[in-house]
């Protein structure tokens, strides 16, 4: 999957589209998902043009992965889930259920999120 410039999240950062941020800094915008899946569920993502996590953690300077990392655990703090529990998901590829080529964490919690994975 190539990056693609003008995938939801691209225009998101360019102020395209509106979101509702909860976070921001000079490497990281993190705001609510438009389809939640818990209570809380909020889409965290890098400000560079990165696909997954393979893609960021190869390309990605060391200050914008300890920015983007250390932003996380704030966000899973300020929004009240870093004590009861939350899951970090984030997909990549065509098999992992990757939807926007943009890499992104999803942050879930408020509620019990379920087993990691059904077997099929």
């Amino acid at each position: 999957m190539s990056y693609d410039p003008n995938n939801i999240f691209a225009r998101i950062l360019r102020g395209e589209i509106p979101c509702k941020k909860v976070f921001e800094n000079e490497q990281v915008l993190a705001f609510h998902d438009i389809a939640p899946k818990r209570p809380v569920h909020v889409l965290v993502i890098p400000k560079g043009a990165y696909v997954s996590h393979d893609d960021f953690a190869a390309k990605a300077t060391e200050a914008e992965i300890a920015a983007f990392t250390r932003a996380v655990g704030q966000i899973a703090r300020d929004l009240g889930v870093a004590e009861s529990g939350y899951r970090l998901i984030a997909n990549a590829g065509v098999n992992g259920g990757q939807e926007v080529p943009h890499y992104h964490v999803h942050i879930l919690g408020g509620a019990n999120v379920g087993p990691m994975v059904s077997a099929k």
